[in-house]
């Protein structure tokens, strides 16, 4: 299995055209007077562009610096300190399988879900699949220990994946929201 914050470059993908659309630029400048500074909203502004773009692409930093007035530095040292976000060659999935692996989550069997997802994925951690529809994320924490061992789909806790075959169970009905109706 991969490191854990080794993104996997494994398609190739075309670029994504600029400029960012209309409403994530209206969404940035509706948060502006919410936070002490404009640069308050660079993680929140970095969260809309990767929503919606599966990845934030160099321009989008660019563009996202001059809504803000910092420098394009500024907000790419935002962007690599979360490990969450990805550049234009390591887009996300359409859908993101995170497994969590805190001590309760570990203790669970947690280790072995992960592998099992990965090779069920035929996707190392951190990577997306051919067809880009899922990509397997490795989280140190979900906070739902009560639900050990946890994953979380897109923003949607799954609690008590206790065995491969749940794990698998979770595989397959990923797998079929992708190619039907979610």
């Amino acid at each position: 299995m991969s490191h854990p914050d080794a993104h996997v470059r494994n398609r190739d993908l075309p670029p994504i055209p600029g400029p960012l659309p209309v409403e994530i630029r209206e969404r940035i400048f509706s948060l502006i007077p919410r936070y002490p500074s404009k640069q308050a909203v660079t993680l929140p502004a970095l969260h809309l562009v990767q929503d919606k773009l599966r990845c934030v692409p160099r321009w989008a930093v660019e563009e996202i610096s001059d809504i803000l007035d910092l420098s394009p530095a500024e907000v790419h040292d935002t962007m690599s300190f979360y490990g969450f976000f990805r550049d234009e060659s390591d887009r996300l999935g359409v859908r993101r399988l995170w497994v969590c692996r805190s001590l309760a989550c570990a203790l669970r069997g947690a280790d072995g879900l992960l592998e099992k997802a990965s090779e069920l994925l035929g996707v190392p951690v951190g990577g997306t699949t051919s067809d880009g529809t899922l990509t397997l994320e490795l989280a140190e924490c979900l906070g739902a220990c009560e639900g050990a061992p946890a994953c979380m789909i897109d923003d949607e806790h799954v609690h008590d994946i206790s065995d491969e075959s749940r794990m698998r169970d979770l595989v397959q009905r990923l797998r079929n929201a992708s190619t039907g109706p979610a």
